[in-house]
């Protein structure tokens, strides 16, 4: 007889998905970020500037020479720089809420966070940011430059230390399997390429170059970062301006 006694992590979280689902509990729902810095109000949270909707590089251009970096210069990005880069990954689009990047279902399980060193964004200062699309703004998580902690947990990748900003694309599955079950699972990994893509070729057209990692201890780029443990990291990106070309 087969034993049901024990369910795989993701057969919980589909299930406790749809339960929340069925509750109307879901939307509500503010998941405490252990170890996030004590800060209150807007203290906490940085508004960006606004996205630009024109550039001076086309798709194909940025398609056409869209490489993955793994070198950079230690010079610093912009805010708006960053800004760009952070809505093209998630940026709400439309007066209806739909995204950068497609999502099934519109539930959009993703959340970008920002892992930003010493002087390496003008006007902030080092620390790991949890992007908000709603109104496109950074809440500070902690306030301290984790990138060779990150980088470390990433097997000991150290070239992705050297890069200004790390971008870090996670998926909190419940949001999804709620609707799709197990099935859940496939799209937001689906979504999360989306999201690297985008990025890629925004960083290509702001005249900056990205890496991209999906080797690392799971676990540990969670505490390193200080944010939920159902937020389930799928990517890392470095981004920055490229050493050579």
């Amino acid at each position: 007889m087969k034993n049901t006694a024990f369910f795989s992590r993701r057969e919980l979280l589909g299930a406790l998905g749809r339960l929340m689902v069925w509750l109307g509990v879901l939307p509500f729902i503010q998941i405490p970020r252990a170890g996030a810095r004590e800060l209150t109000g807007q203290e906490a949270i940085m508004k960006l500037p606004q996205p630009r909707l024109e550039g001076n590089v086309s798709v194909e251009k940025a398609i056409y020479a869209r490489r993955t970096v793994r070198s950079f210069r230690p010079d610093p990005l912009s805010l708006e720089q960053l800004s760009q880069l952070l809505w093209a990954a998630q940026g709400v689009t439309g007066p209806r809420g739909f995204r950068a990047a497609p999502s099934a279902g519109a539930l959009y399980p993703m959340d970008v966070y920002a892992v930003v060193g010493a002087g390496s964004v003008g006007g902030m200062d080092a620390g790991v940011y949890r992007y908000r699309p709603g109104d496109h703004s950074l809440e500070m998580l902690s306030g301290s430059d984790t990138r060779d902690a990150l980088a470390r947990a990433c097997l000991g990748q150290m070239w992705m230390a050297r890069a200004p900003v790390n971008l870090v694309i996670t998926a909190e599955y419940a949001r999804v399997c709620g609707k799709y079950g197990d099935r859940g699972v496939r799209y937001g990994m689906i979504e999360a390429g989306h999201v690297g893509t985008n990025i890629f070729l925004q960083a290509e057209a702001a005249g900056l170059g990205a890496g991209i990692a999906g080797a690392f201890r799971d676990r540990d780029v969670i505490e390193v970062m200080k944010i939920p443990g159902t937020h389930e990291p799928l990517l890392v990106m470095p981004v920055g301006y490229r050493a050579e070309r």
